[in-house]
């Protein structure tokens, strides 16, 4: 029974920051999974924000390098995703996404239920 749980969003200006937080429970082993938080803003596709392998490689969608920064504690089976210098253009709600495919190819992946951001002045 795996549960993904995204915490941190809310209103903020133009500039402001939010940390993003995704909690994972009912994983025999949090390490294994690769780890992404994707967004879906009104009328656009859901898209891969940034993401964080296993290993701890990360990669980002081209509009946020340099603002968004992913990271993971193990320990505490949660990704977190720091956003600096927030746009009106990232208003979404943002997902937490679990996937443990690299190891086991006949697993599902998982979501979370998501988080409203609204950058707005």
């Amino acid at each position: 029974q795996v549960q993904l749980v995204e915490s941190g969003g809310g209103l903020v200006q133009p500039g402001g920051s939010l940390r993003l937080s995704c909690v994972a429970s009912g994983m025999f082993i949090f390490r294994i999974y690769d780890m992404g938080w994707y967004r879906q803003a009104p009328g656009k596709q859901r898209e891969l924000v940034a993401r964080i392998s296993s290993g701890g490689i990360t990669d980002y969608v081209n509009s946020v390098k340099g603002r968004f920064t992913i990271s993971r504690d193990n320990a505490k089976n949660t990704v977190y995703l720091q956003m600096n210098s927030l746009e009106p253009e990232d208003t979404a709600v943002y997902y937490c996404n679990a996937d443990a495919r690299t190891y086991y190819p006949r697993e599902k992946d998982y979501w979370g239920q998501g988080t409203q951001v609204t950058v707005s002045s």
